[in-house]
């Protein structure tokens, strides 16, 4: 492998992955071993942070902890534009924000609903946990 992928996951696959397992965890298990190159934005921990203490009410030290551990092995961008694609639900554009400011090669997403349902934005293609586990290992076979 020539590069390093370079990767945006939506916040559903963060979830799934600290949370249930499968193959979403072993995507972020590839970003902490420095097997891809994961990118997040300010945004997407924020929604990340509401979701775990809204959802599966855990408490701030918690999600403190979880947050300062992703930020160990993520790049975090700031990105310039502001989109306004998925107008049904803004937090989904905040994935779309983050994966052109960093140049994504995937955006690995959970949402079948809005994100998936794209298939591709601006070149960059949408797809879930398996199928970039199939998309990873095919490379490195």
């Amino acid at each position: 492998m020539s590069h390093k992928l370079r990767i945006v996951f939506d916040t559903n696959i963060f979830i799934s992955a600290i949370i249930f397992g499968g193959n979403p965890r072993k995507c972020l298990e590839f970003a902490r071993n420095k097997k891809i190159q994961l990118f997040t934005s300010k945004a997407i921990l924020l929604e990340l942070a509401e979701k775990l203490s809204d959802k599966f009410f855990w408490n701030e030290v918690e999600i403190k902890d979880v947050i300062q551990g992703i930020t160990v092995f993520t790049a975090i961008v700031s990105p310039s534009k502001e989109l306004g694609i998925i107008p049904e639900d803004p937090d989904d554009n905040r994935i779309l924000e983050c994966a052109l400011e960093a140049g994504a090669d995937f955006i690995v997403s959970g949402d079948k609903k809005h994100l998936l349902s794209l298939k591709s934005f601006r070149k960059i293609p949408i797809i879930s946990a398996k199928e970039f586990l199939d998309v990873f290992y095919n490379q490195i076979t």
